[in-house]
């Protein structure tokens, strides 16, 4: 079994948890509420294990962590108590461990902030946190690519052109002379056979230039690239956000209590000197306004908001005292604290 602890801010809250608890059938014997009843109530406490009710609000919180736990551990459950809260226990097994817990959130479980790791209790946090705040923390990174760009080239144009050229070539002619010489002697027989009609045609010849143009290839012109590297050394500014954790000291709490001492003795002197009293008698109201204003509970709070719970927190500790003497006291503890008082 798991004992589920919840601390609630009244008597009347945690016998509420109570009743839902045994309403969805947690047994009534396994179901306890501590705590101080309200004004005109008689009961203070509620339980059904009556047999082992011997040894006060201290003796049950030995019995529900066990006689050897940490004494810190008990004694927070006890200032609790003390101080007005009640406390709701509920025996469950494993399986019904979380339902009561979800009981205990729904009726505002008061977060107590300890860090517990014991099997033999569960506790009960609060469903309502503060959502978690950041600044994020940006850096830039320097990423250096590269892209084809044009950088120029070659273009090569092939154009015709005319241009005057001579050659100098040697012809030949043919001419036909015809002469004719006087001559006297006689006939022989190879002319008398000449004796006829006969035509002898003898051609002339003459060379002309002729003009012929032939391409040929005298020049090639040739186009290819060639590729190289380079490294290039790329500087730039890159930027980042520096957050820097700086401690916001509270007005009250930089000083420990006893650093107030002069302030109380200043105002018991303006206030008090004259009654009689020494400064001993109200010294315990002004170090509980100084407890009081480090209480998260009364944080950004008003006097007014406060006075009554303070009021019954301080009779409850301190039954001989009366609250008209020692209020100023108690207030001018606090608000100087929290800041809300000047010196005076």
């Amino acid at each position: 079994m798991n004992t589920v602890v919840g601390v609630f801010q009244d008597y009347a809250t945690a016998q509420t948890v109570a009743n839902d608890l045994r309403n969805i059938g947690f047994a009534a014997d396994n179901v306890e509420v501590r705590g101080a009843a309200p004004a005109g109530e008689s009961t203070v406490v509620e339980h059904h294990r009556r047999a082992d009710d011997e040894g006060g609000i201290a003796g049950f919180f030995r019995r529900l962590f066990g006689s050897d736990s940490d004494r810190d551990e008990t004694g927070y459950y006890e200032q609790a108590v003390q101080r007005g809260n009640a406390i709701v226990t509920v025996e469950a097994d494993e399986r019904r461990v979380d339902e009561a817990v979800r009981i205990m959130n729904r009726h505002g479980a008061i977060d107590i902030d300890r860090d517990r790791s014991s099997s033999a209790h569960r506790e009960v946090r609060d469903a309502e946190h503060t959502p978690q705040q950041s600044i994020p923390v940006v850096e830039e990174e320097l990423q250096v690519g590269k892209r084809a760009v044009q950088k120029g080239g070659v273009r090569i144009y092939n154009r015709v052109t005319d241009r005057p050229v001579e050659e100098q070539v040697t012809l030949r002619e043919e001419h036909v002379d015809v002469e004719r010489r006087p001559v006297n002697r006689p006939v022989s027989s190879g002319e008398a056979a000449e004796l006829r009609d006969q035509t002898i045609e003898v051609t002339e010849f003459a060379e002309e230039p002729v003009v012929n143009k032939r391409a040929r290839v005298v020049e090639e012109v040739s186009i290819d690239k060639q590729t190289t590297e380079r490294t290039e050394t790329i500087r730039d500014n890159v930027r980042r956000s520096d957050v820097k954790v700086e401690k916001v000291a509270d007005p009250g709490a930089s000083r420990a209590a006893g650093d107030w001492e002069a302030d109380f003795r200043n105002d018991y002197q303006t206030r008090y000197s004259r009654s009689g009293m020494a400064y001993e008698s109200y010294a315990p109201a002004y170090q509980y306004g100084y407890r009081a204003a480090s209480d998260p509970r009364f944080k950004d709070k008003s006097w007014e908001d406060v006075e009554s719970t303070l009021k019954t927190d301080y009779l409850r500790n301190n039954p001989n005292s009366t609250w008209d003497n020692v209020k100023g006291a108690v207030r001018y503890s606090w608000e100087r604290i929290t800041g809300k008082r000047s010196a005076a």
